[in-house]
């Protein structure tokens, strides 16, 4: 016959609850619908300056990328900028930048250029250090062979920062 509980039952309830908050409290990673994923230990991030080291160098690209990046951690993450030493730190380089032509034309002429930006990221996690990685990322626009890079140039060279960085803050911060 089926009934109430008995007795015995009365303590489980209490007991897997207590449970339930000491093994939350013990967790060390915190989440979010944006899908951060960052150790509570991590307070701190420095992203130091890329330096253009590509065999063709674009004179803001450093810069606008050294930014970009900071911007993008500042504004989807709850960490504080530290110059140096922070809990996450970034660093690299800007490897290459080129173009060249991708689709020929029947009289062998460039129909469609490609713009390539490679950076290397050494990422390091002081709270998590199975998390550190040193990669290339890469990316690139097309853009139409009958225009001249240098009138498209910025606006390509937004495009390709924002992918890259959004590529680094993934492998970084988001884990899927």
């Amino acid at each position: 016959m089926r009934g109430k509980p008995t007795g015995s039952w009365k303590w489980v309830l209490p007991i897997l609850g207590s449970v339930a908050v000491m093994m939350l409290q013990q967790c060390k990673i915190t989440y979010s619908f944006s899908g951060v994923n960052i150790s509570t230990e991590v307070q701190t991030y420095t992203v130091e300056y890329f330096p253009n080291r590509a065999p063709i160098v674009q004179a803001q690209l450093s810069q606008l990328f050294t930014e970009t990046l900071m911007d993008k951690i500042e504004s989807n993450t709850g960490l504080e900028l530290a110059e140096r030493g922070g809990d996450v730190i970034f660093s690299g380089e800007i490897t290459n930048y080129e173009t060249r032509p991708t689709a020929i034309t029947g009289n062998e002429t460039a129909a469609r250029n490609r713009l390539t930006i490679t950076v290397r990221v050494r990422y390091t996690n002081s709270a998590e250090p199975e998390l550190d990685y040193d990669t290339s990322f890469s990316r690139y626009e097309d853009y139409d062979a009958s225009q001249n890079l240098s009138d498209v140039e910025n606006e390509l060279i937004e495009l390709i920062i924002e992918d890259l960085v959004e590529d680094i803050f993934n492998r970084a911060f988001v884990s899927w």
